[in-house]
């Protein structure tokens, strides 16, 4: 016959356990010690991701208040970290509070399709300086055949300024079983009368060849569409850390393109349940390309030159 254990206070009641906020707090507070110590530099990366964001709200502050921000020349130095279009605006607010007069606006025409902030800067481009040679593409797919695979249903060009150059559906070459709709945007009803995959291929090659092509995470545009850029030739936005710095997110990891447009530009895409936008989320690749240009532009020329 086995013992048998109770366990009983003096009184005949069962012991008190402890409060469970009490425990709760107390590993919270062991959680974050840990964290602090083994965070090497964490306040220190937190300070400088701060200042990154506070440095383009002021910019976008100024802009919204009619004051001009123009992209000084390249600079040869490494010491300073901080955006161009980033320092002229702290530059301007100095000078403002110094009492001097700032220049007056720039006005233009009309505003083009998905204008930012970092629009008004003049871009500045590694080769010909001609912003007709700079191209952003994104792509939505659809999965066909018995094991889904992934083929283009939809592509869309935006220019520099951000005017549609090219939107249209594709048909597949193969049976469509999943549309994706939740993510592509693509129905049924959208590729009953849609362009062959073989002629819009050609279509979006003749748009693309010789020009730079922005992207974000480009390599699956480039994969479905079976074509290879020249790499000299290809921005890729989801592999900048300076856009990751400015976003306030550490390390050098890919990072999708609502998260970078919502921290930076502080709006939403992507949204709802009919599906992305290709023409929308080109824009706002374009928009980003734009935000790191000179410094990205730069980068590649040094390192062009390096070799």
């Amino acid at each position: 016959m086995s013992d048998i254990w109770i366990n009983l206070s003096l009184d005949g009641t069962a012991p008190k356990k402890a409060p469970a906020g009490k425990l709760n707090r107390k590993k919270e507070w062991l959680r974050r010690k840990r964290h602090n110590r083994g965070a090497k530099g964490y306040r220190e990366g937190k300070q400088k991701n701060n200042q990154y964001r506070q440095d383009f709200r002021q910019s976008q502050t100024l802009l919204q208040n009619g004051a001009s921000i123009k992209c000084p020349p390249a600079s040869t130095s490494t010491q300073s970290k901080s955006l161009p279009c980033l320092a002229s605006a702290s530059h301007s607010s100095s000078m403002a509070s110094c009492g001097e007069k700032p220049k007056e606006p720039l006005k233009s025409a009309a505003s083009s399709p998905g204008s930012s902030v970092s629009s008004t800067c003049k871009p500045i481009t590694m080769s010909s300086g001609n912003p007709s040679k700079y191209v952003a593409i994104d792509c939505e797919m659809v999965g066909t055949g018995p094991k889904r695979l992934s083929e283009l249903a939809r592509c869309s060009i935006v220019s520099y300024e951000g005017d549609v150059i090219y939107d249209k559906f594709i048909k597949p070459s193969a049976q469509v079983t999943d549309y994706r709709t939740r993510w592509s945007g693509v129905r049924r009803r959208d590729l009953i009368n849609a362009m062959p995959f073989a002629k819009a291929r050609m279509e979006i090659l003749s748009l693309i060849k010789g020009k730079v092509v922005v992207g974000h995470a480009i390599h699956n545009d480039f994969k479905v569409i079976g074509y290879c850029h020249p790499p000299e030739l290809t921005r890729d936005t989801s592999r900048i850390p300076l856009l990751n710095q400015m976003a306030g997110i550490e390390g050098n990891k890919c990072t999708s393109l609502k998260t970078l447009t919502k921290a930076i530009f502080n709006r939403d895409i992507q949204t709802g349940n009919k599906g992305h936008s290709s023409v929308e989320d080109a824009r706002a690749t374009m928009e980003l390309y734009k935000v790191v240009e000179h410094e990205w532009e730069t980068e590649l020329t040094a390192n062009s030159m390096a070799r």
